[in-house]
């Protein structure tokens, strides 16, 4: 089926890319089917990942390569299964959300484009198809018939319906855009990971990731104490107490405004671990170093504590010992991003609580710029890009 639009985006070549060494050039989709979208690209985040691929830290990037998971936009193009409504034979919530797209819909696409969405995949069943092996992200990965995905760093995408979600009314484009990766990748683990009354949750890391972890522990901890329409699903969900852990204390004040209760700024006081051990119950870190402190954060945790992490380092995590975890029956794990129930879900609570991110707006023009921006740590907190050719900066 032919088109009167270019794929085109800013393609990384090789590693020089995220010194800020991007090129503007066209692409070659995925082999259109018939449960495709096309999205004309408004607004798109700029993740940790987006660096990490660049640069080929997580292994060797398939340049050309067009990064960015965090897609809002127009849909211009609808496949006739989509049209038509697609049939799941997933017997669980997935299966209630509307996922009949229409030409003009505001749609947006997270960190994945497809699975394999077999009825007798035990992930993709379960409302988990971010856990499946046959997991296509959407961006640097190739589909089963060998096409590539490039993400939203361009004019339009074309994705695979299922992953693709219609935004609501009462959320800004660029609000929504960074939520879809950022977002679901803090509130999947505070959902699943006990962060109800009486639980005391530390968000490791106040960056683009940490500060969706400070806004939504907080939404959940207002929820769990209010009515509403929302609060009987997810009361179970609500902090008693959000600490913000950083290196230092200059986001001290922001953290704050952000919902943390507390503050421990880790390069600032050599006895921090020592004055706030057996403190926290569940921890989520946000960090992608491997020189991180993790023994000293294993500290902080009170008996049958959990540790979650979700920031990937290039290189090995740090080395700890055994007995971190055995003497107080801690529990060491891991989370990615979140299934289309879970993210339809993060929506929902989104308009329910006027939860708003913090987020830069730049000019999809200055992407090169951007990223040299983002690997110097100067965003504060969620840069998200502009598409001008499509949307008012």
């Amino acid at each position: 089926m032919s088109s009167d639009y270019m794929f085109q985006g800013w393609m990384a070549l090789d590693p020089s890319a995220v010194a800020g060494k991007m090129k503007f050039q066209s692409f070659d989709p995925k082999t259109w089917e018939e449960t495709d979208v096309d999205i004309k690209v408004t607004h798109c985040g700029v993740c940790g990942s987006d660096l990490h691929t660049l640069r080929s830290g997580w292994g060797s990037t398939l340049y050309p390569c067009c990064v960015g998971h965090e897609i809002v936009g127009t849909a211009v193009k609808v496949g006739s299964k989509v049209e038509n409504g697609i049939k799941y034979a997933l017997p669980s919530i997935l299966a209630q959300i509307t996922k009949i797209h229409r030409v003009g819909d505001r749609v947006g696409v997270g960190a994945q484009s497809s699975s394999c969405l077999k009825p007798d995949c035990e992930d993709c069943s379960n409302d988990q198809e971010n856990m499946c092996p046959d997991i296509v992200d959407t961006y640097n990965a190739k589909y089963p018939d060998g096409s590539k995905s490039y993400g939203g760093f361009s004019d339009y995408a074309r994705v695979p319906s299922h992953f693709v979600i219609k935004i609501p009314d009462a959320i800004p484009s660029e609000e929504a855009a960074p939520m879809l990766c950022g977002g679901i990748t803090l509130y999947s683990p505070l959902r699943k990971n006990g962060a109800g009354p009486g639980k005391k949750v530390g968000i490791v890391g106040i960056g683009g990731l940490g500060h969706f972890g400070l806004l939504y522990a907080k939404v959940f901890c207002f929820i769990a104490k209010n009515s509403g329409s929302l609060a009987k699903s997810l009361q179970a969900l609500g902090a008693d107490k959000v600490v913000a852990i950083s290196r230092t204390s200059d986001k001290k004040a922001d953290a704050i405004k952000m919902g943390a209760d507390d503050f421990i700024a880790t390069d600032e006081y050599p006895d921090w671990s020592q004055h706030h051990t057996r403190s926290l119950d569940l921890i989520i870190c946000t960090v992608s170093s491997s020189n991180m402190p993790l023994p000293k954060y294993l500290d902080l945790l009170r008996s049958n504590g959990v540790f979650i992490q979700v920031g990937a380092p290039d290189e090995s995590m740090p080395e700890f010992h055994a007995f971190a975890l055995i003497l107080k029956g801690v529990k060491l794990g891991g989370s990615t991003i979140g299934s289309p129930a879970e993210i339809k879900e993060m929506l929902d609570l989104t308009v329910e609580k006027k939860v708003k991110p913090w987020i830069q707006k730049r000019a999809l023009k200055d992407a090169n710029e951007v990223v040299v921006d983002m690997a110097a740590n100067k965003a504060r907190y969620r840069y998200v890009l502009v598409n001008e050719a499509h949307a008012t900066l």
